[in-house]
């Protein structure tokens, strides 16, 4: 794949009838193994991220994938 270098892709959406503030922001990343994965991030405008239950979410996936192996 040629080395291009891409920026990410911030997306807002806006719709103050409804009360939306939403962002988007798409990214592409090289994996491990020479392709690309596609990163998405979503939220709302104007808010604080929630990582502790980021986190534990993270931890349950793993804890099911290592269960599975």
């Amino acid at each position: 794949m040629p080395n291009l270098k891409l920026g990410p892709l911030h997306l807002r959406r806006i719709d103050t009838t409804r009360n939306m503030r939403r962002f988007y922001l798409l990214s592409i990343q090289p994996t491990l193994f020479g392709g690309v994965s596609l990163i998405r991030n979503w939220g709302r405008i104007g808010t604080t991220a929630d990582f502790t239950d980021r986190e534990h979410r993270f931890r349950a996936i793993v804890s099911t994938e290592f269960r599975r192996s």
